[in-house]
């Protein structure tokens, strides 16, 4: 199998040569070797690690979830309640989020129905509300 140097693996695993370089430096990816030409080579299957980097953070997984992710994807004492685990921990830590976005959007709601989009901005009560600590 022929090793790909990084301009060849980014356009393969479509993605940029920088996100390459920074997954590398965070050990998601394996440090790729450096022949006489000096050119980094990558093997083959360091596309399908990357997409499957791509596709865990496309489900809300930070990197540092999505390193653990890997772990446990090579670590041969791990069962699938592991990975079930870590996806429940995800569900719930977005379930939070969605609150805390839903109090939010609650919260700047009642601002704009305070608003009535006329006058000065000294008069604006979103701008009241946000200068209430000045």
């Amino acid at each position: 199998m022929k090793n790909l140097t990084i301009g060849k693996l980014a356009k393969r695993a479509e993605v940029n040569v920088e996100t390459v370089r920074y997954y590398e430096r965070r050990g998601l990816i394996p440090k790729p070797s450096l022949p006489g030409s000096g050119y980094r080579q990558y093997p083959q299957d360091v596309v399908a690690r990357i997409q499957f980097i791509k596709r865990a953070k496309e489900l809300g997984f930070s990197l540092k979830e999505i390193s653990e992710l890997l772990s446990l994807r090579v670590d041969p004492n791990t069962t699938c309640g592991d990975v079930k685990r870590l996806a429940e921990i995800k569900i719930a830590d977005i379930e939070e989020r969605i609150r805390t976005l839903e109090s939010i959007k609650k919260a700047l709601a009642k601002l704009v129905t305070m608003c009535s989009g006329q006058g000065p901005t000294g008069e604006c009560p979103i701008i009241e509300v946000l200068d209430k600590n000045r």
